[in-house]
């Protein structure tokens, strides 16, 4: 590996170069007050925040360990205070370990959703790389044509952020992020396969056979809510939520360009009594439940842009809320020239439920990490998790 000032160069200098075309990500997120909007003011001088850190830790624990250290992954992405507009929309760190780095990135979830993201970590990696980029973004939000599109999107922001340029969202829990409890699983190809078989097999054997064969993410998804189900004191009558997020950008008339750099989701809302989570035939009824939500979103892609549902988000206790993608290539996008990264990880997991996924090291199994408030939650999780 090379001396750190050369790969803090290479990193900056890539950096300058990539936002040339990503020019708004160096924007700030501003309030139009005449409008009552919200939009990204860009200028020739604007600039993205580079911090450079070092940290004692030992990088071996935190690129091999199961559980998080949570306090030092909080301190490799740089603070932003997005609680009040004008913010940035990014921030990069490096951090310096002994015997290696890290590069974290803040970016504000209502300019760039996850996909965005991986195509701007991919554009810039690349040119660390001395390479061309794969994709041409665009951040044209004409692009998207809907019927009453900016009725809809003033009706999402007044729900997000009522009280303007007052951005600040109310915590999930009452209590300092850094007190959760986070694990990282990953299950390799043959788990997967493993998992759906067991999913099919279930849905036959009690008589509610799956319309088609379970996907990577339905099947994980399902594994992972009944395993949240088992983990905690519900009732077997509580409802418990599932929310995830569906990429609507193949859905829509007319579809919407690949490197689009924006925010194009539908969230999706299944909800299955605790007993039935609990039941034998679990895996399968939450897999066809997470099935059906998928086939509303794509038979009406817009009707799950206005998530935000008060009654929804009151339920937060009983609710498991799935970020990520198995489609979502974070090692292999995430080479800046000197090979994979060993640990990629969505630091900002803030609620007791919560569960990122992206494909794994190797390239053939999806990485899973969760967020739960209580360790003997978390081993129970597990226990569940892992022995399916």
């Amino acid at each position: 590996m090379p001396p750190f000032d050369d790969i803090l160069h290479s990193l900056k200098s890539s950096l300058a170069t990539t936002l040339r075309s990503f020019a708004p990500l160096a924007g700030r997120l501003v309030h139009l007050k005449d409008t009552g909007d919200v939009g990204i003011s860009c200028s020739a001088s604007d600039a993205v925040r580079f911090v450079v850190a070092e940290s004692d830790a030992d990088i071996r624990r935190l690129a091999g360990d199961e559980e998080h250290d949570v306090r030092v992954l909080e301190g490799l992405v740089p603070a932003v205070d997005m609680s009040e507009l004008p913010t940035a929309v990014l921030a990069v760190q490096a951090t310096r370990f002994e015997g290696g780095f890290a590069v974290g990135l803040t970016v504000h979830h209502g300019v760039a959703d996850g996909r965005s993201l991986w195509t701007f970590v991919e554009a810039w990696a690349s040119a660390c790389r001395g390479q061309i980029p794969a994709a041409t973004p665009t951040f044209d939000r004409s692009l998207i044509k809907l019927p009453g599109g900016q009725e809809l999107a003033s009706s999402i922001l007044q729900k997000i952020a009522p009280n303007l340029p007052s951005a600040a969202l109310a915590s999930a829990v009452g209590e300092d992020l850094t007190s959760f409890t986070r694990r990282t699983f990953t299950l390799d190809a043959h788990d997967i396969q493993r998992l759906k078989q067991r999913i099919v097999d279930l849905g036959e054997a009690h008589g509610t056979p799956l319309p088609r064969p379970p996907s990577a993410f339905a099947a994980i998804v399902a594994l992972a809510w009944t395993s949240f189900a088992r983990c905690k004191p519900f009732a077997a009558d509580d409802d418990l939520l599932l929310f995830f997020f569906a990429d609507t950008r193949d859905r829509l008339d007319p579809p919407v360009d690949a490197g689009y750099i924006g925010v194009c989701l539908a969230g999706c809302t299944a909800t299955l009594p605790a007993g039935e989570l609990r039941s034998e035939r679990a895996l399968a009824a939450a897999t066809l439940a997470v099935q059906d939500e998928i086939n509303k979103m794509k038979e009406d892609p817009v009707a799950g842009w206005n998530f935000m549902n008060p009654a929804l988000w009151a339920a937060l206790d009983r609710m498991m809320n799935i970020s990520g993608s198995p489609g979502f290539r974070a090692y292999d996008i995430a080479d800046f020239g000197w090979g994979k990264p060993r640990r990629t990880e969505n630091i900002k997991m803030n609620q007791d439920g919560q569960v990122a996924m992206m494909r794994s090291r190797d390239g053939q199994g999806v990485q899973v990490s969760v967020a739960l408030l209580h360790t003997t939650q978390m081993d129970e999780f597990k226990s569940h998790f892992l022995m399916f």
